[in-house]
């Protein structure tokens, strides 16, 4: 079977306007006008099989939106190819339209004035889904993100994660093969946060969705995606599992040791690092290979009551692999 998103080589470079200082550079700037070349997505190579569910991450400016607009037909590439489904995606036949999705989680699609139900309806005709097909789609999706109840109410009036869940409802209406995922999250509380991955695990897991995650979460990245695409300055620097970056770049573990009273002044190397030291508990730094004899170690000290191992922070591992990526 071919890969549902291919690239190769994709390339997009911006001409933008540079503005001398001052008045002076402003009125230069009328006659002569100074133009820069700016790179946003530089030679970029993948290949995403049906169903995966992938996760794209970089920092600000990277190129993951560029990229996520290529795919979806938004932008043409200055160099490279892509296809998907089989399409070329800049050419917007109506077959290709209907079979991806584009979420940006900074844009909105629903009617701000109007329930979401109306501009279901809006897209219900635009992509001539049968009336009952779509119905029984909408009262899938908003059982499933508990949002049935607010279907008549004006967007304007709803949560800003009550949005983001009628906004994926929008986006899935018509039964897309291709979902394209932008920030889904971005600005949602905690409890919306799970929700929201909740129901994308679902999804994917009964709908065989090929996806592209974009995320500043790492929580998203991590709940839901096995595979982990990182760009930066417009190139890929990993591609690979989750599970191997943590293998890779994670170098230490953290054991957090609770006491019934003041906890013991531990010295020497064998104990690793002390990082933080309170009332009742002690935070030591080892590395993976130490974790385990500390550990047992630790059990034998008087007052113990609680003792517990965890990993480098999904933050720290993620900035290593920038940072040893550029160097």
């Amino acid at each position: 079977m071919p890969p549902a998103i291919q690239t190769r080589g994709l390339r997009k470079t911006y001409r933008v306007f540079q503005k001398s200082p001052g008045f002076g550079g402003a009125v230069r700037g009328l006659f002569h006008r100074r133009y820069q070349e700016v790179t946003a997505v530089d030679g970029v190579d993948l290949e995403i099989e049906p169903g995966e569910l992938v996760g794209f991450l970089g920092p600000n400016g990277a190129g993951k939106t560029t990229t996520l607009k290529m795919l979806s037909g938004l932008l043409q590439p200055t160099d490279g190819t892509a296809t998907v489904l089989g399409h070329l995606p800049w050419k917007r036949e109506e077959s290709f339209r209907k079979k991806i999705s584009l979420l940006l989680g900074q844009k909105n699609q629903l009617l701000w004035d109007l329930p979401a139900r109306e501009s279901f309806a809006l897209n219900r005709a635009i992509y001539r889904i049968d009336p009952t097909q779509a119905a029984a789609t909408i009262d899938h999706l908003s059982a499933l993100l508990e949002v049935r109840h607010l279907l008549n109410q004006p967007v304007r009036e709803l949560s800003l994660g009550e949005r983001m869940k009628m906004e994926l409802i929008a986006a899935l209406l018509h039964k897309p093969q291709v979902l394209f995922l932008d920030e889904p999250t971005l600005g949602l509380d905690v409890v919306s946060q799970h929700r929201v991955r909740d129901f994308l695990r679902h999804l994917v897991a009964e709908e065989k969705i090929t996806t592209i995650l974009t995320s500043h979460y790492l929580q998203d990245i991590e709940s839901l995606c096995r595979r982990v695409i990182i760009i930066d300055h417009g190139r890929v620097i990993h591609d690979g599992s989750w599970d191997q970056i943590v293998r890779n770049f994670s170098d230490r573990k953290e054991i957090v040791l609770r006491f019934s009273g003041t906890p013991p002044d531990l010295q020497g190397a064998d104990w690793g690092e002390i990082i933080a030291k309170d009332a009742a508990t002690l935070r030591l730094r080892v590395s993976p290979a130490q974790a385990t004899a500390v550990s047992r170690r630790a059990i034998d000290l008087p007052g113990l009551e609680d003792i517990r191992i965890e990993a480098m922070p999904i933050e720290d591992v993620i900035r290593r692999v920038f940072s040893e990526k550029r160097n």
